[in-house]
């Protein structure tokens, strides 16, 4: 039991644990278009685990001080590695990102994101889209950015049907039920792994289909009364999966 309490404070609720998974999301994408690089990686994991950081203290003062000062040296580590790197042209696409990400929730801000109806769950999609499609790509790439969008955006869903009797801003479930948001939720997860299907070599699209069998699994059992683990370990883990499954597939074929 004190491992898992342990784990849950140190990797999940820590934010640790969303990062590790968008970082892995998007070295399967680096992969599958041959651009693997560690600078990168790097880069992707620092972005992902400093804005979910921000994120969470916004409402917490006594920390918040600690927490701009620990972004502003990890905004200067990331500055590092795109030089490092030799891709200049990432340093403007990073800073938008960014900035898109501050104007999701940010408390010098008295409108922002998190506070429009219904937005909020392709917001965060695009965020991840634009790192996947455009951040790590020589170009945009539209179908890895779609994939990535409807994708994240279905897992939005399920966070909103936990949060639902809390959110004090309209969400799907609120708006719609929750049946009508899985409903939804599956819709998008379709679409993604269609655009996959189109677009990605089959060595990739199999692992990403495979990963949307898991993720419909997940959407179903969605409740409201299920446990945080649920949704903070289980729903999370989705955008690893894909990475997870190709290695497997690979190991063995």
């Amino acid at each position: 039991m004190n491992v898992l309490n342990l784990s849950k404070k140190y990797i999940i609720d820590s934010q640790l644990y969303v990062s590790v998974m968008g970082t892995s999301f998007a070295i399967f994408f680096m992969l599958h278009q041959n651009i693997f690089r560690f600078p990168t990686v790097l880069l992707i994991f620092i972005t992902y685990f400093s804005g979910y950081i921000y994120t969470k203290y916004q409402g917490n003062k006594k920390i918040l001080l600690k927490v701009l000062v620990f972004n502003c040296i990890c905004g200067l580590i990331s500055i590092f590695l795109i030089f490092y790197d030799h891709h200049i042209e990432k340093l403007w696409r990073w800073a938008i990102i960014v900035f898109i990400g501050l104007l999701y929730d940010s408390f010098f801000l008295k409108y922002f994101i998190r506070k429009i109806p219904l937005f909020k769950v392709f917001y965060v999609g695009l965020t991840w889209a634009l790192i996947n499609g455009w951040l790590i790509q020589p170009e945009m790439h539209f179908p890895i950015f779609f994939i990535t969008w409807l994708f994240i955006t279905a897992l939005v869903l399920p966070f909103d049907i936990r949060d639902m009797k809390e959110d004090v801003v309209v969400t799907f479930p609120q708006l719609i039920g929750v049946e009508n948001t899985k409903i939804l939720a599956y819709s998008l997860v379709f679409l993604a792994v269609l655009i996959s299907i189109f677009y990605l070599n089959i060595s990739f699209s199999i692992p990403f289909f495979l990963t949307t069998i898991f993720t419909f699994f997940l959407i179903y059992f969605s409740e409201n009364t299920n446990k945080e683990s649920y949704f903070s370990f289980w729903v999370e883990s989705c955008s690893g999966l894909p990475l997870l499954f190709l290695l497997i597939l690979k190991y063995f074929w």
